[in-house]
């Protein structure tokens, strides 16, 4: 996500719905340099390290998931399943914001996240940001397998189409393969979003697109 709002200078946010998403925010917060503004004592060496892991999920220290101390980060918090209808909250009435939101599949399997998929029923190209869902289809939850973790890829697809979605599938085991793999898939979304949007502001909304 931050090569393309560099490489197109995108107006974009990103939210993280996994319930044990949170330490990546915290990471990034640190490797930007802001974490250590705000918070002086976790350093940029071993022992600022040590003292940040050491911190990790300990009374008031740093929570398992991202909490309201931490910079840059808007801070729900709280139980599972909000995350989607936040993103599409987010993209109503903002029409140059995409809303990059992970969905854990675990996550995916609450109530408001299966009632969630339903709002891009709601949005308008002409007027409205985007909305590019990004479901972490690790295959478990905290108490077992996912429902979707057992499911075949047709069967997804033709799930995600019938909600109004195009899906793309970015598979693999060895992270520099995969990295490149969503970066080029991340690519193609944006320029299909950018795509329907242009075609709707240009010529009107004449009927609800397919969403990637």
């Amino acid at each position: 996500m931050n090569r393309l709002i560099k490489e197109h200078d995108a107006d974009i946010i990103y939210i993280s719905g996994p319930g044990h998403g949170g330490p990546s925010l915290n990471a990034c917060s640190y490797l930007e340099g802001s974490y250590t503004e705000v918070h002086p004592e976790i350093t940029h060496d071993e022992d600022g390290l040590r003292l940040m892991f050491r911190k990790f999920s300990t009374p008031g220290g740093v929570p398992s998931h991202c909490g309201p101390h931490v910079p840059n980060s808007m801070h729900e918090g709280g139980e599972l399943g909000y995350s989607l209808v936040h993103a599409f909250g987010a993209a109503f009435d903002n029409p140059d914001l995409i809303v990059a939101c992970v969905v854990g599949d675990g996550e995916s399997e609450t109530c408001p996240l299966e009632g969630s998929w339903k709002s891009v029923n709601f949005v308008n190209p002409v007027r409205d940001g985007a909305v590019l869902p990004i479901l972490h289809l690790n295959g478990y939850k905290i108490s077992g397998p996912t429902a979707q973790g057992r499911t075949s890829d047709a069967d997804l697809k033709a799930l995600y189409v019938g909600r109004g979605y195009k899906p793309y599938f970015v598979e693999g085991d060895d992270p520099e393969v995969v990295h490149q793999l969503l970066a080029q898939t991340l690519e193609d979304c944006y320029a299909e979003i950018r795509g329907i949007q242009q075609e709707a502001r240009k010529n009107g909304f004449k009927k609800q697109p397919i969403w990637r």
